[in-house]
């Protein structure tokens, strides 16, 4: 059961996010924008041929004001509400008052199991919780637009 985090200003942010091919590791889609701003639903546009990559590599680099002991995140991908895919990340000991670049690889669905880009453009929202163990730090939602 997740605790709801600390009211004292406890502060967590996304500073820049990176999705890349991962057998390349060329950039196909980066934002400035923190994701991880609660109560927003954001907006990203990411070139459709990220859905041919076998696997992506998701970058993300953060700071956190306070000591993290088990930084931790729970990513489900909803299309049209329900539940596509689920993922599951840890990161650790976070340093207080620190930046620091976490990168994760996910892989891609056999392609005989892709749903069509047509079919999840504008469709999709990425929900994902940030944790320090069963602390819930905050929540993001970012709807995908393929383009």
């Amino acid at each position: 059961m997740a605790v709801p985090a600390k009211a004292d200003g406890a502060e967590f942010r996304v500073n820049w996010m990176n999705l890349r091919d991962a057998s390349t590791g060329k950039v196909l889609w980066q934002s400035n924008e923190d994701m991880s701003e609660p109560g927003v639903e954001h907006i990203a546009r990411v070139p459709k041929k990220i859905l041919k990559c076998k696997s992506v590599s998701r970058e993300v680099n953060f700071f956190s004001k306070d000591e993290l002991r088990k930084l931790r995140l729970e990513q489900r991908v909803l299309l049209n509400g329900t539940l596509l895919e689920e993922w599951f990340f840890e990161f650790g000991f976070v340093i207080p008052n620190s930046t620091n670049t976490w990168q994760s690889i996910i892989d891609a669905a056999p392609a005989q199991d892709m749903i069509p880009v047509s079919a999840l453009s504008g469709n999709v929202v990425i929900s994902t919780k940030f944790f320090d163990g069963n602390t819930l730090l905050n929540t993001s939602l970012v709807r995908i637009f393929y383009i």
